[in-house]
């Protein structure tokens, strides 16, 4: 919600475009990640890697987790024993990270760095 709202801002699509497609708003929407990109605030996206890396020292500096235990597919809850609530710290830290705002229902499935990793480097605001 935050991303279609984010583009509601931006972009001015016809109702009648989107009806007559048969496509939902988030289906046309999906493939104009790089369009977005270049409009975000920030100037150019932060690359794959620079994701990598900050997802990765966010994790390895939260006070329950040994830093050698970190890798970009490492899950939070199974591999790092975090509890849910360690979970939401988390993504709040990533989130002040990035500069972002996850909604709570895409919060709630990031569970791994992978995922973490994914989610942010194909926000268009992250920063």
């Amino acid at each position: 919600m935050a991303l279609r709202a984010a583009l509601l801002r931006h972009v001015r699509v016809p109702v009648r475009a989107l009806n007559l497609t048969g496509r939902t708003s988030e289906q046309l929407l999906s493939g104009f990640g790089s369009l977005f990109r270049s409009m975000s605030s920030h100037g150019d996206h932060i690359t794959r890697e620079e994701v990598i890396e900050r997802v990765l020292s966010v994790v390895k500096s939260f006070p329950k987790v040994d830093p050698s235990q970190v890798s970009p597919e490492v899950h939070f809850q199974n591999d790092l024993g975090l509890d849910s609530l360690d979970n939401v710290e988390i993504v709040m830290a990533l989130e002040e990270e990035f500069k972002l705002q996850i909604p709570d229902l895409e919060a709630d499935r990031i569970d791994s760095c992978n995922l973490a990793i994914e989610y942010i480097y194909n926000h268009p605001m992250a920063g």
